[in-house]
């Protein structure tokens, strides 16, 4: 049992810079299922990107402002409410921002990572 309180937020060196991850159960790295969120703060810019396996996004606050596409564009989105859910295929590339505080639950199967389409984008290679 997880309860609100009990989440610890931590810096995602793959994300740009705000975003907060917390792993509720898994080793991303691993070959194990895995259920993480992710609190994005108001205004945040998420670049195209994909990942290698199955992910489920589940939006539990906020809303998630979703699009496909190899470049990030706020007029090409769809607004995820909170309850929402979308199913991403592996290295379907896509892009999200946010104008409020925003949380989302993923749940997949590990290993977990992300590609950005553009790789100047990678917050890891800066």
């Amino acid at each position: 049992m997880v309860m609100p309180n009990d989440v610890k937020w931590a810096d995602v060196p793959s994300l740009p810079k705000g975003a907060k991850i917390a792993v509720i159960e898994g080793v991303l790295s691993e070959a194990v299922p895995f259920t993480v969120r992710i609190k994005f703060p108001a205004d945040y810019k998420l670049p195209a990107h994909w990942h290698p396996a199955v992910e489920r996004v589940t939006v539990l606050a906020g809303t998630f402002n979703i699009g496909m596409g190899d470049l990030l564009d706020t007029q090409k989105t769809t607004a995820l409410e909170s309850g929402s859910l979308i199913i991403m295929q592996p290295k379907t590339n896509h892009f999200a921002w946010t104008k409020e505080e925003t949380i989302v639950q993923l749940n997949g199967t590990g290993p977990w990572g992300i590609t950005y389409v553009n790789p100047a984008d990678d917050p890891r290679k800066q």
